[in-house]
């Protein structure tokens, strides 16, 4: 089985991407493209990344997660602390982050150290999560093996029954992780495939070094 994709062309024209308009800081370069990415149409979910770890069989993998806040210090989501990524972020905590945004022909790759965030904070995000996502957390042991989803399913109406009509408190294994970025790369697609490459890289100072790269 084979499909010849060489045929697959699109020309890059939409922005540029310029040393005398992005920002010293790259958090804030990031907040201005997050408000355009979002002002405009095509793109269902703006805040999320792919996640690159390294597991603990020495492979990195890559998936998929929601952002669900930016600050001056990074970048922070929510997963479960004993799964398969939680437990690669216990033993190695770097990690790369990427964003795409191809309706502005954009992306952003972000590398970085990961840390747990303040159990108040996380325990704050849990509270404001809808009722099945609260359960959902509880009831599934994240990347271990499972026979059907006919026993999920059966999990998850037994939990329900358990804690009809209680408070339901955040599991001690899932929560929030910050990630600090060392290096932000931007990248916006140009004409001929001479596409602009910024970087900015994290100095001993705390100040941030920007240079173009080459496409």
């Amino acid at each position: 089985m084979q499909k010849d994709l060489s045929n697959y062309r699109k020309s890059y024209e939409k922005s540029a991407l310029t040393e005398d308009a992005i920002k010293e800081n790259p958090l804030e370069q990031f907040q201005k493209w997050f408000y355009e990415v979002e002002a405009t149409d095509g793109l269902d979910e703006p805040n999320a990344m792919t996640i690159s770890t390294i597991g603990l069989d020495g492979f990195p993998k890559n998936r998929v997660v929601l952002m669900k806040k930016y600050t001056h210090e990074g970048f922070i989501f929510y997963t479960n602390y004993l799964s398969e990524k939680g437990k690669a972020l216990e033993k190695n905590p770097s990690v790369c982050l990427s964003f795409f945004w191809p309706n502005l022909e954009r992306q952003i790759i972000i590398k970085g150290k990961t840390e747990k965030i303040a159990e108040n904070l996380s325990d704050g995000y849990f509270e404001s999560r809808p009722l099945g996502s609260q359960l959902g957390a509880i009831v599934s042991d994240q990347s271990e093996v499972i026979e059907s989803r006919e026993v999920l399913q059966a999990k998850l109406m037994a939990l329900e029954k358990e804690l009809e009509g209680k408070e339901i408190e955040r599991p001690a294994h899932w929560g929030g992780y910050l990630v600090r970025p060392i290096s932000l790369e931007f990248w916006q697609g140009r004409p001929n495939r001479l596409h602009d490459r910024i970087r900015y890289t994290l100095q001993k100072d705390y100040n941030w070094k920007i240079e173009r790269l080459q496409p």
